[in-house]
């Protein structure tokens, strides 16, 4: 038996032409079709479509913050994320765009969107 890390590793090297070329040779020698993986791989992305709409945790992501309002923006990211000290909460903000919270329910998503907003800063909710 060929070793596969082997094949994996010389499929690797091929160029798309290649490929496309030893994947007409493999369907004709084993009589076979790679249509239908191709069609239910693109029925993929549209199943997965409505679990898109129904997700149930968010991102909070700090996309900017103005000069003219970055303390009040530093201040809200505190009260979104308590645990945060002053040097970790300014480091956030001036790296923007950052996560400000990660796998958050709607509720609390909303409110830090809401709550950093109101700061000044520009808040996006993925």
């Amino acid at each position: 038996m060929a070793d596969t890390a082997v094949l994996v590793e010389e499929l690797s090297k091929l160029t798309v032409i290649e490929a496309a070329d030893l994947v007409k040779k493999l369907e004709e020698k084993w009589g076979v079709t790679a249509a239908a993986p191709v069609a239910a791989a693109a029925a993929g992305p549209a199943a997965a479509a409505p679990a898109a709409e129904a997700k149930t945790t968010f991102d909070v992501i700090l996309v900017s913050a103005p000069a003219d309002k970055k303390i009040s923006v530093i201040k809200a990211v505190r009260e979104v994320k308590p645990g945060l000290g002053l040097a970790e909460a300014k480091a956030l903000v001036e790296g923007a765009p950052k996560p400000v919270l990660e796998g958050a329910n709607k509720a609390d998503s909303d409110a830090a969107k809401k709550k950093l907003e109101e700061a000044g800063g520009k808040v996006e909710v993925k």
